[in-house]
């Protein structure tokens, strides 16, 4: 035994390690992906019902107005006593799948450098239909303060959905 030690060693072979680089052309990449996107969109969808709340306690927004989701899906019947609650949980889950999946692919040819301010022109586009989607006959300052804070709301969504695939993702230059 006194010579037949084995070597320890923290070195990789050559063919072990030509793999180690994130491969986003595989099942785990987009796992890996759609992960960053969920995470990203939670994390926008936050951000965003912050602002949704604040719009709401100066009267500019009202909560009840995600009834209409779960109505127009005919989801209310789930949680027929608060159909508000369902139709909330069809607006996070858009915010955490539908949207993150739209940003990860046209990202790339959005204007800027990092994808936190690609993120902003991508909140105002998604604010060009949610601001006729859930406008409930607001004038004067109630239809000023919902245009602003609305808009406000979608680019801190934005942001903060492109501020985590930029923390979270080592992204390749173009999806594509």
């Amino acid at each position: 035994m006194d010579g037949d030690e084995s070597e320890v060693t923290t070195e990789f072979p050559d063919d072990v390690t030509d793999g180690a680089e994130p491969d986003f052309d595989h099942l785990w990449g987009i796992v890996t992906d759609g992960l960053i996107g969920a995470v990203g969109g939670l994390v926008g969808t936050g951000s965003l019902t912050v602002g949704l709340l604040i719009a709401a306690s100066l009267g500019a927004f009202d909560i009840n107005e995600f009834a209409t989701l779960a109505e127009l899906t005919g989801l209310n019947v789930l949680f027929e006593r608060n159909p508000a609650a369902v139709g909330y949980i069809l607006f996070l889950l858009t915010g955490m799948v539908m949207w993150p999946l739209l940003f990860a692919s046209i990202g790339s040819y959005l204007p800027g450098d990092k994808y936190a301010i690609k993120g902003l022109p991508f909140g105002f586009v998604l604010w060009t239909g949610f601001a006729p989607a859930f406008y409930d006959g607001y004038t004067g300052l109630a239809m000023i303060l919902y245009l602003v804070l609305t808009l406000g709301a979608h680019f801190s969504y934005g942001f903060t959905l492109g501020a985590v695939f930029d923390y979270l993702g080592n992204r390749p230059d173009t999806l594509v």
